[in-house]
């Protein structure tokens, strides 16, 4: 049976910003298990550090014994959702959409979920099996009769587009709203799937999806959103930009994705706790008194920098990165040896390889990205903020020597306590 509690944790962990008919859904999960569903468009060859959420969402809900299933857009991403998109898609590639870019994804998906032979477990399928043998006039006759010019203008996701004169919206992207709605009810009439979960910035599809069911097959079917991720820069997480952090380790390396969740800040510290961990929410609430213990603070990021890795990249990837962290950041050379240095860049600690030869420190700093100008560089020199091996460098036109090299080959450059590269000479 269906906890209360698990209910009214999901809203006490802030996953729930609108559902639709609170309390008959309530009624309904207090009495049977369900079957549920989110989607996810592979318009790029992995998912992102925002797509943790919605997995981890249909894992609560396996749980607690219902049934996830996960559509993947294989149809769906060759349209591109509009939902507040500041501009269009670029449309996909369909040899590349269909077959490395979900193989990809699917095997990322089955970090979260349980695919094993229980009565509940967790499916995956990709809507372009059935879309591919729809012909177009019987769904514009069956499902498009549906849908109302009107209320699809009227949506908060489309009117932005429209009222931009410079981007507007194409038919392609419009009908989008259409094709989501039908998954919705195509799950609902063949897997009896009545409830869709999804971002914010879904309702507005998933609203279609209930309507048309309502209209095609006289049921109700419901809808939660949650909360989207948001960046420091006030964007949600999303495929494109420079500070994309992804679960392929090619993308985004596992020290790199560790030290993501280390270096949020402590505000986000308490949502992410919630959102992306299993933790008591009593236990969750402690940090509200911890204020200005740093202690606590760093106790707390290091358990979801280990739990987050541990999902994604695996128990040995998790105690590589750790044991890069600890090394690095001890401030001493005594710790690492020749064979340790040499491993650091394998598992994505910051590295550059060079050609042995006479640099600046100004110029290392740029080349390493510690500095993205001269300007900078100097700055952060005459700032005492920099580190040649741990031993603090003040020298603006100091040039890097045979006697800063580790072993003949390496050269740790600090910037601050949080940033550095190792530099590798070849």
């Amino acid at each position: 049976m269906f906890k209360k509690s698990f209910f009214h944790e999901l809203k006490n962990r802030n996953l729930i910003t609108q559902i639709t008919n609170y309390n008959k859904i309530k009624d309904i999960l207090k009495k049977e298990k369900i079957t549920l569903y989110c989607g996810f468009d592979p318009t790029a060859d992995s998912l992102h550090v925002g797509h943790i959420l919605p997995l981890l969402y249909l894992k609560r809900f396996q749980l607690e014994g219902h049934t996830p299933i996960v559509i993947i857009g294989g149809a769906t991403s060759l349209i591109g959702d509009p939902s507040f998109r500041s501009e269009e898609r670029k449309l996909l590639n369909l040899s590349n959409n269909n077959f490395t870019w979900i193989k990809n994804i699917k095997s990322q998906i089955y970090k979260f979920l349980d695919f094993s032979n229980i009565s509940n477990k967790a499916i995956i399928l990709n809507n372009y099996h059935w879309f591919k043998e729809i012909n177009i006039l019987s769904f514009l006759r069956n499902v498009g009769k549906h849908f109302s010019i009107t209320q699809m203008i009227n949506k908060e996701s489309v009117k932005q587009r429209i009222m931009r004169v410079d981007q507007g919206i194409s038919f392609t992207e419009f009908s989008y709203s259409l094709l989501q709605a039908y998954d919705f009810y195509f799950l609902y009439k063949k897997y009896n799937a009545c409830l869709q979960i999804g971002g914010s910035d879904q309702w507005g599809n998933i609203i279609s999806g209930i309507n048309l069911i309502h209209s095609l097959n006289k049921s109700e079917a419901f809808g939660i959103t949650f909360p989207l991720l948001i960046k420091s820069d006030g964007i949600k997480f999303g495929k494109s930009g420079t500070k994309t952090i992804w679960l392929d380790p090619k993308k985004t390396t596992p020290y790199e994705f560790y030290q993501f969740w280390i270096n949020i800040s402590d505000q986000e510290l308490y949502n992410y706790l919630k959102y992306f961990t299993f933790l008591d929410l009593k236990e969750i609430d402690k940090i509200k008194c911890l204020k200005n213990n740093k202690v606590k603070f760093i106790k707390f990021k290091k358990k979801l920098a280990k739990d987050m890795t541990i999902l994604i990249h695996g128990q040995d990837k998790y105690l590589f990165v750790k044991r890069i962290s600890t090394l690095f950041f001890s401030h001493t050379l005594d710790v690492l040896t020749e064979e340790k240095l040499n491993q650091f860049k394998d598992y994505g600690a910051p590295h550059i390889i060079i050609k042995n030869s006479l640099y600046s420190i100004q110029e290392i700093l740029v080349l390493s990205n510690l500095a993205s100008s001269n300007r900078q560089a100097r700055n952060l020199i005459s700032s005492n903020s920099i580190s040649i091996n741990y031993k603090k460098i003040n020298i603006l036109n100091y040039f890097l020597l045979d006697s800063d090299k580790l072993f003949n080959k390496y050269t740790i450059i600090t910037k601050g306590k949080k940033n550095f590269c190792l530099i590798i000479w070849i």
